[in-house]
């Protein structure tokens, strides 16, 4: 009997544990609460689960190597993850099956190579739904890797991202790499104010970009809104563009194989989109630079005034 309360009092001061209704992360399908994200992501391991995120600001982060994990804010937009990155790297570092993000606020993320992310992939497959990534160094980035999957981000804001100075590695707001053959899919989001580097950098071979927004009135030294860098196919459709005034590159809206003709670009589709220069804006642009020399079909876009349809370059 003096062995049990010795070991129940030892579970009550431990801080990665908790009755679930005092503790900031709760794993849903076990009911356990823990004092640390880390702790949660531990306790699923190599299964699955959905750790609940109470509301509040949250200095803390997590590194996920195994398993099926959704993180999820108790009520969205309420939970906020601020200013600590694990491995030097993200707030949310995902190296596992699968990984869902859900109605989480990331921000003020830095780390010593400038692309700190609110999250950042390193295998398996990732879904962001109603998330807000702001004022970091990139938004949601993912890792060169052979076991990539495919990458879904919808309904998210992404504000005050990305960088491009110190001779360092631009940040953008979402970039991929060479992931493992995946996709990127990103549906009716928005992108604004940004810092430098790309709004959309993607090296992954399809592509779908819909029903989003790109304002980049109040964007400082920014790039490309979308930079397909080694080619892709798939569509950008019903998407609105406005090209502010504050450039690194005024060149293009949206560049295909800037940086080499990897993936085919005759299965790539640019219709249906709305493409504007801000007010005040004097400098004329090309909606779509093509370095591959064969997107497939550019059509019913409605562009303002000094935007070219289409350059090859």
């Amino acid at each position: 009997m003096k062995r049990a309360l010795t070991l129940l009092l030892l579970a009550a001061a431990s801080p990665l544990f908790a009755q679930a209704g005092s503790a900031p992360f709760t794993v849903r399908e076990s009911g356990q609460g823990f004092a640390t994200l880390q702790a949660a992501v531990d306790a699923i391991g190599a299964g699955k689960g959905t750790i609940v995120i109470a509301p509040g600001r949250h200095r803390q982060c997590a590194a996920q190597h195994a398993g099926d994990v959704t993180f999820t804010a108790a009520q969205p937009g309420t939970a906020i993850f601020d200013g600590v990155a694990c491995e030097d790297k993200a707030a949310l570092v995902l190296g596992g099956r699968s990984a869902t993000v859900e109605g989480l606020i990331f921000q003020g993320i830095r780390v010593s190579d400038a692309n700190g992310a609110g999250i950042r992939l390193e295998q398996g497959a990732l879904t962001v739904r109603e998330s807000l990534f702001r004022d970091s160094e990139s938004g949601v980035m993912s890792a060169n890797a052979e076991q990539g999957g495919p990458i879904l981000i919808e309904r998210s804001t992404f504000t005050g991202l990305g960088r491009c100075d110190r001779g360092l590695s631009c940040a953008h707001s979402i970039y991929i790499g060479e992931y493992g053959g995946g996709s990127l899919t990103v549906r009716r989001s928005r992108f604004e104010r940004g810092r430098g580097g790309h709004y959309v950098k993607t090296r992954a071979p399809r592509v779908e970009v819909t029903d989003s927004s790109f304002d980049d009135t109040a964007g400082r030294t920014t790039n490309y809104m979308i930079d397909l860098s080694t080619g892709a196919s798939g569509t950008i459709a019903r998407n609105v563009f406005v090209q502010g005034r504050d450039k690194e590159n005024y060149s293009a809206l949206i560049a295909v194989a800037g940086e080499g003709r990897n993936n085919p670009s005759d299965g790539l589709a640019v219709s249906a989109n709305d493409a504007s220069l801000a007010p005040g804006m004097d400098k004329g642009t090309t909606f779509v630079a093509d370095w591959s020399g064969d997107v497939a079909r550019i059509d019913s876009n409605r562009l303002g005034t000094r935007i070219t349809k289409y350059e090859k370059r």
